[in-house]
């Protein structure tokens, strides 16, 4: 599958890693395409239960009539990539040093169902800017790592890995580099972790930068928590007196913990997800059903519109996870986790936060403030999703430029 050298017991060195997938596991993959065997049609006219089989079965075509996977290998392999291990797993991280010295470094984390390659598209904006739009003092030292049982990274075979484990993995990795001062950017399971980066506050750390931010006051996210069937009318029990703008957030935060049935499944069971390791097909139809709205953009694209993302964008990702047999160990970090993805955890180091439109939910600022003290930045974009470094690479960079600009 890839290129490495193997660690010695105990060391902290840095290995080099390419990726060279067989081409036996390729013709394998395309193989099981052709032979899915397809449940009945949905019996409604809208998502409501599910990827539509007709998105799932365009996404299939594609994948196996045309769909070439050696291409974002080739970017991969064009990158300086490496491995270290920590904690006795090995970690694969994507390096690029900016041609300015006095780059800040800074880390970025993907989250589920994502990977490394959501970051490929930000990876020269931020390293040289001076040509995409930038000045050099905007320059960044960029390290995009693997999460711990996703892509390219080792496998955990105990328990622990969960965030706040990753969070300390994360600022060891930096100091391993070299690096004494850096910042940090997540998103999806990368908020999360940046989150608990900011609560451990080791000096290194100049403040983080996140697009999903724990901002819901807990006490609101405990009720919706609470009522994922709707039986205990989480909106009826609302304090009063909530913004606009809060009531929003709210409403959207109540719509994601009735239709996180995926995450529930990780967290409580991902062994027997057995079916994700067998059949390229169910693993898509499961990774693309994270977010309504991520869904329709997904299926809008294998209709033919432009909308952000590319087929092969899409398919790098999903090809991904299947060709690492990753499918299982990624989930794991749902049972991992005791957190809550989006309450307000307690965080004051230096936080910025960008709120796309199309997120889960949109934070308001007023809770921004509330959870982040020492907010340094806040701006809410008018296009962007979940993805947002993916969907709107150009505009995510801008973020991050603007974002840092102060703890330079």
């Amino acid at each position: 599958m890839a290129v490495k050298t193997k660690a010695r017991p105990g060391t902290t060195e840095i290995r080099p890693f390419t990726v060279d997938i067989p081409q036996a596991d390729l013709d394998d993959m395309k193989r099981r395409i052709a032979a899915t065997r397809w449940p009945d049609k949905e019996i409604v006219d809208d998502q409501s239960q599910g990827v539509p089989l007709a998105t799932i079965q365009a996404v299939a075509r594609y994948w196996e009539k045309e769909y070439d996977w050696r291409k974002v290998e080739s970017r991969l392999n064009a990158l300086p990539q490496f491995m270290t291990t920590i904690d006795g797993v090995d970690i694969h991280f994507i390096h690029v040093r900016s041609k300015h010295e006095d780059a800040l470094p800074l880390i970025v984390t993907h989250g589920w169902p994502g990977s490394v390659i959501e970051q490929l598209k930000i990876i020269e904006p931020l390293t040289d800017p001076t040509a995409h739009g930038g000045s050099a003092s905007d320059a960044f030292h960029l390290v995009i790592p693997s999460l711990p049982g996703h892509g390219f990274s080792g496998k955990p075979t105990v328990a622990g890995w969960n965030p706040q484990k990753i969070a300390s993995a994360w600022t060891e990795l930096m100091k391993r580099l070299g690096y004494s001062r850096f910042v940090a950017q997540g998103g999806d399971w990368g908020a999360v972790i940046v989150d608990q980066m900011g609560i451990q506050a080791p000096p290194e750390l100049l403040g983080i930068h996140t697009n999903m931010p724990g901002a819901i006051p807990p006490e609101i996210d405990l009720l919706f928590q609470g009522d994922t069937t709707g039986a205990n009318n989480a909106m009826g029990s609302l304090p009063s007196g909530l913004s606009a703008d809060e009531m929003r957030a709210a409403e959207e935060a109540n719509y994601v913990w009735k239709h996180v049935a995926y995450a529930l499944m990780m967290a409580t069971r991902p062994q027997t997800l057995t079916g994700l390791a067998d059949s390229p097909a169910g693993l898509a139809s499961f990774l693309l059903d994270h977010d309504a709205k991520s869904l329709a953009l997904i299926a809008q694209v294998f209709d033919g519109a432009q909308a952000g993302l590319t087929r092969d964008d899409i398919l790098d990702n999903i090809s991904l996870y299947w060709l690492t047999n990753t499918a299982i160990s990624a989930s794991r970090l749902y049972a991992e986790n005791k957190l809550s993805f989006f309450a307000a955890k307690g965080v004051n180091v230096p936080v910025a936060v960008s709120v796309f439109p199309d997120e889960l939910y949109e934070a308001p600022q007023s809770w921004a403030e509330q959870a982040y003290p020492n907010l340094i930045y806040f701006n809410k974009l008018d296009v962007g999703g979940h993805f947002a470094a993916w969907e709107q690479p150009k505009i995510f960079s801008e973020e991050l430029r603007t974002a840092f600009r102060s703890l330079r």
